[in-house]
């Protein structure tokens, strides 16, 4: 059985909007159809938001999925930081693409922060995220992917998520299986978990996903 990662992690978008521009773009979509924001662009704050993070139904949260954490306000990311020590046992994940944008110093221990990558030339991603941000943990979104990553550099990454373009976009990008197992592959010599998300069936069969989630998110 292929689960949905939405099963084990739920999306509360804290902040809304992200002026980075990426052509396939769900969020960006999903803003036009909705008009949760007069402006994608400029990312918005929904402080009313914040009582939902003591819900805990779920064990790990996503808080970035429709902006990306370098548009963040440090004063927005520490009104999470205080929710966030409240509820110690759940997890919260954030997610960017530009950690060379971002400069933190300071996290909790039940935050996640990840860079997304697309392609082989984005492989430096990995350093800026490390380099930027002092987390207890990392990790690495790899979708959608536009070519063959090669080798990598996992040190300290504590999860991976491979997965591929959605939507109908002119051109839409495929990830390939042999793409795909080239980061399993190196995940697993280190022991890193990896989901590999639901939107890859088709590209690998039902009995070939590998869909881990780190101890810490619980069964």
């Amino acid at each position: 059985m292929v689960y949905c990662i939405k099963d084990i992690i739920k999306n509360i978008n804290i902040v809304i909007g992200c002026d980075i521009g990426c052509s396939y773009c769900y969020a960006r979509i999903n803003n036009r159809r909705f008009h949760t924001t007069d402006n994608f662009n400029i990312p918005v704050f929904f402080e009313s938001k914040l009582k939902m993070l003591d819900n805990k139904r779920y064990s790990a949260y996503l808080l970035t999925g429709q902006s990306d954490l370098s548009g963040w306000k440090q004063e927005w990311l520490n009104k999470v930081y205080e929710k966030m020590k409240e509820n110690q046992h759940t997890q919260y994940i954030f997610l960017t693409k530009r950690p060379d944008k971002i400069k933190l110093d300071f996290t909790l221990d039940n935050g996640w922060f990840g860079v997304t990558v697309t392609s082989s030339k984005e492989k430096e991603k990995i350093d800026f995220l490390r380099q930027n941000i002092n987390a207890k943990h990392y990790h690495i979104t790899f979708e959608p992917l536009f070519d063959d990553i090669g080798e990598l550099d996992l040190t300290d990454i504590s999860w991976i998520v491979i997965g591929t373009e959605t939507g109908n976009r002119k051109n839409k990008s495929y990830t390939k299986r042999e793409w795909l197992y080239n980061i399993y592959n190196q995940a697993k010599e280190k022991n890193i978990p990896v989901f590999m998300k639901e939107d890859l069936l088709g590209i690998i069969e039902e009995n070939e996903f590998i869909q881990e989630f780190p101890v810490e998110f619980g069964e």
